[in-house]
């Protein structure tokens, strides 16, 4: 049974993974909105017009869905646990899922918002190419983007350690109620919650891990944890939606990772338009041919609405009123 750390690092070498903490701006840093929509989108609207595109998103997408992020200014600050942490004590996967177990509900009753519905029809409009995300809220697929890369990994399921099965994260959450009953309902209501439904609760001793129903082994929800590596599958996914599209469009991200910064400056590199929407300023913002101070929840809906799919530009006009008698 895979129950310790040396069973994923072979020979004990454990990577000594040092992990800054998540500091978000002050509140103050944040730019208002602005109240002129045409005006601030022109930019992005007349270097966007007639390409087909790559989309990333990050969790200032899904703040409108009433889930938090991470680095918008005014965020809490966030200590997560690395993977190595989590494998390597049977006190430390308590934590994690005592607090996870408090902090998956809301994600779980959490609805698509503007932003997610209109990216989903930009893609059916033949408009995005596909979407890369960094979120593990699956919004974007509940919404209707058929081609998603889930950067990050999935918190809908949990996977064993040791053999490989998914589990369905709901049926999980059934098993941990059964083992620790109340547990939700004695912390939830003053429990500061993170994008990775990470549950800001301190005391956390007593709390029943389950394992595997399979094989015993240990369960962890299947998610890139800080620290961690991409899979390579979704890397090459993200890089053949970016290779497939005209321009590349950041949408509530501030790129702060590197398994998102790559496709930008992959993008830049081959020389293809960058347009950043985002309402703090990003590690991207020196690639980008427009950054849009705005949410998404604004500015997506709006090119939805503006933009037009490549195959419609080069046919010429459409509308009755501009066809040639």
């Amino acid at each position: 049974m895979a129950n310790s750390i040396e069973d994923f690092f072979p020979g004990g070498s454990v990577p000594n993974l040092r992990i800054k903490h998540i500091e978000a701006p002050p509140a103050e840093a944040a730019l208002p909105e602005p109240e002129n929509l045409d005006e601030a989108m022109a930019r992005a609207i007349e270097i966007l017009q007639g390409k087909k595109l790559a989309v990333i998103t990050g969790a200032g997408i899904s703040t409108d869905s009433g889930l938090p992020d991470y680095r918008s200014p005014g965020s809490p600050p966030r200590h997560p646990m690395t993977l190595q942490q989590f494998m390597a004590s049977s006190p430390m996967r308590s934590h994690y899922w005592a607090r996870n177990h408090v902090g998956w509900s809301r994600p779980y009753r959490a609805i698509p918002n503007a932003g997610h519905y209109a990216l989903a029809h930009l893609e059916q409009r033949g408009i995005v190419t596909g979407v890369i995300t960094q979120n593990i809220d699956m919004l974007h697929a509940s919404a209707g983007t058929t081609r998603l890369v889930n950067l990050h990994g999935r918190g809908d399921r949990v996977v064993c350690t040791q053999c490989g099965m998914f589990i369905d994260r709901a049926e999980l959450h059934k098993k941990l109620t059964e083992l620790n009953p109340g547990w939700t309902e004695r912390h939830v209501a003053d429990a500061e919650i993170a994008p990775d439904t990470d549950a800001a609760i301190a005391d956390t001793a007593g709390f029943v891990v389950a394992d595997c129903p399979r094989c015993g082994g240990i369960l962890r929800t299947d998610v890139v944890f800080f620290g961690g590596t991409v899979r390579k599958d979704d890397i090459e996914e993200g890089r053949a939606i970016c290779a497939q599209s005209d321009a590349l469009l950041v949408a509530g991200s501030s790129l702060s990772v590197a398994s998102a910064m790559r496709f930008v400056r992959e993008t830049a590199k081959v020389g293809q338009p960058i347009v950043i929407i985002n309402r703090g300023t990003t590690r991207g913002d020196k690639f980008a041919d427009e950054h849009v101070y705005m949410g998404t929840s604004r500015a997506l809906p709006y090119l939805d609405v503006t933009l037009r799919n490549p195959k419609d530009l080069l046919a010429g006009p459409t509308h009755p009123h501009l066809r040639r008698r």
